[in-house]
Formats: structure tokens, C-alpha cells, sequence
């Protein structure tokens, strides 16, 4: 193999991963934001502070109940003029946190599902919980809080 075709393999081999890395990045970019509590500017904007609200809807529903119980799916309808908006759920049993997670309702999403929720972890094998979704985004770099709910979740 001659040393243009070797470099020309190797530049195009360097261009996928360095591509490849960027869009790991870009992608990972709404969890950590949601994880480290907003340190850091998703995209580098701000997006102003701004109010909002969040309701709460049903996904799947196993008992038809229209009530969230354990292992049921729910997702937030989210009402906001800021431009980051992120939505995190933690639930608790007994004073013990048994379920945390937080998802982008902003695009890109990189879940496939769109800010969908499960209730159940492995800290939370089956039982009721007191949970509460916080609705975050960011204003001149910083984490603002836009709004919040508390909801029950059911055995």
C-alpha cells in the first residue's frame, strides 16, 4: 500500500472519530446539564429565566386507573418560554430516595423517548412513594427553577 492511500485512510479515519466524538458530546450535553444541576450552558446559550409550569400525563397506565403506580410510565406537559428546559423527578419512600431522573424537554432529546419517565429503579422494587418533578432551566448561565409539582405514586 502506498502513503497516500495509507494517509488518505488515516485523515479519513481521524475525521470519523473526531465526528463521532462531537456528536457524543453534543448528545451527552442535556444529561449533564441536568445531572450537575445546570454548571454548565447546553449549546453555550443562556435562554432567558422566564416562569413555568408542568402537568403531569399518563403514558402507560397497567391498571387504567389514570393514577401513577409503580412501574407505570408518565411524561410532563411543560409550558415555558425558556429555551433549556429540563424536568427531574425524585421519588421517596420512608424519607429514602428510591428513584431520581432528569430528561431535556428541549430538542435534541437524546432519549428516544420523549422525556418519559418509569416509576421503578432497583432501589424501588414495588411499593407507594411521594415524588416530586421540578421543572429547571437556565437564565444568564445559571440554574434557574421554573416550576415543580409533588404527585403520589401508588403500590
Amino acid at each position: 500500500m502506498n502513503s497516500k492511500v495509507r494517509t488518505g485512510r488515516a485523515t479519513r479515519v481521524l475525521a470519523t472519530a473526531a465526528m463521532l466524538a462531537l456528536l457524543v458530546a453534543s448528545l451527552m450535553a442535556g444529561s449533564v446539564f441536568a445531572a450537575k444541576g445546570g454548571q454548565g450552558k447546553p449549546g453555550g446559550g443562556g435562554g432567558g429565566g422566564g416562569g413555568g409550569s408542568l402537568t403531569l400525563a399518563m403514558v402507560t397506565d397497567q391498571n387504567a386507573n389514570g393514577l401513577p403506580n409503580w412501574g407505570d410510565q408518565i411524561r410532563f406537559n411543560v409550558s415555558t418560554t425558556n429555551a433549556y428546559p429540563v424536568v427531574s423527578v425524585t421519588c421517596s419512600q420512608g424519607g429514602n430516595v428510591v428513584y431520581g431522573d432528569s430528561r431535556p424537554y428541549y430538542w435534541p432529546n437524546i432519549w428516544d423517548d420523549p422525556g418519559i419517565f418509569t416509576l421503578s429503579s432497583l432501589a424501588w422494587s414495588s411499593g407507594a412513594a411521594d415524588c416530586t418533578a421540578v421543572l429547571k432551566g437556565t437564565s444568564n448561565g445559571k440554574v434557574v427553577t421554573l416550576g415543580s409539582m409533588s404527585f403520589h405514586v401508588d403500590a
